[in-house]
């Protein structure tokens, strides 16, 4: 038994270490465009769900509003994002991604393929076929993730 548990524990921690290589991967492409992982995440969020509210980026970024009400005001120094008030409620703001936001974000999904393929490059198409499905096992007999 003790075997089996050091098994796992090594296949999972091999695991970490594919996503430790995507993440740096975002983050290195992230960085070259001038911007923090967490405004690239946020800039990304917009370009796919114009005119989000401020308290829907802190739900979904899972921070503070305050937290989130700073970022965007780098963001929008930059001229990457605009913030607009609705009409009939001062209190309520919407967030878009400039046309130069959106631009900055461009080509992200790309670069996250391009870096997929790197890191699935020593597998044969049938040694990935056999890697997605014994993922999509493991991934669903895992609870639902919440989304927020």
């Amino acid at each position: 038994m003790a075997q089996r548990e050091f098994e796992i524990r090594s296949s999972l921690q091999l695991l970490r270490w594919i996503g430790w290589a995507q993440r740096k991967a975002a983050e290195d492409w992230i960085r070259e465009r001038g911007i923090t992982f967490e405004q690239g995440f946020v800039l990304g969020y917009l370009a796919e769900e114009p005119g989000a509210k401020q308290r829907d980026i802190a739900h979904m970024t899972r921070t503070t509003a305050a937290s989130v009400s700073s970022m965007l005001q780098g963001l929008e120094r930059r001229g990457l994002i605009e913030r607009r008030t609705e009409e009939g409620d001062e209190r309520s703001k919407r967030v878009y991604a400039t046309e130069a936001g959106a631009e900055l974000i461009a080509g992200f999904d790309d670069a996250m393929l391009a870096a997929d393929e790197e890191i699935l490059s020593p597998l044969t198409d049938a040694e990935r076929d056999q890697l997605e499905t014994l993922l999509t096992k493991i991934t669903a007999a895992l609870p639902e993730v919440e989304r927020p």
